[in-house]
């Protein structure tokens, strides 16, 4: 489905931003307290779900990165159309609130399932080093 090239991990830093603007946002520009409710509880519910996920931000990890896309994705597609639940909402607001369905509905189809294996370290010793390890082991 697509190309899926946002990482785990760049996911996990936009759910905490994306939960950061969902409470700061309608209280720093005054919106109504029914939109101010709602956005306050997705970001409330979008922190829960991130921290049961299997990802890199996962306190928990009980919730498979799909479930996390899938729930992410349902989000974006509700605040896509609570513009038109909205109805009485200033048209900035719910240009807004569209806008922010749009970004959850980007990085829902654009992130990988699954994280990325730590790349291994090789300890690299230098040959002195060696020689002299080999030498205090009498096997030189």
């Amino acid at each position: 489905m697509g190309v899926r090239f946002l990482s785990t991990r760049t996911h996990g830093l936009l759910d905490l931003l994306t939960a950061g603007t969902l409470l700061a946002l309608p209280r720093a520009l005054g919106w109504s307290e029914r939109v101010t409710k709602l956005t306050t509880n997705a970001a409330l519910g979008t922190l829960g779900y991130s921290l049961l996920t299997r990802y890199e931000f996962g306190l928990l990890k009980v919730l498979p990165m799909e479930a996390h896309l899938a729930l992410d994705a349902a989000s974006g597609a509700a605040f896509c159309a609570s513009p038109l639940l909205l109805a009485d909402e200033e048209p900035e607001v719910k240009q807004a609130l569209a806008g922010i369905g749009l970004f959850e509905l980007f990085a829902a189809l654009t992130t990988r399932t699954h994280p990325r294996p730590a790349p291994t370290r090789r300890r690299i010793i230098p040959e002195d080093a060696r020689t002299s390890r080999q030498a205090a082991l009498g096997r030189v």
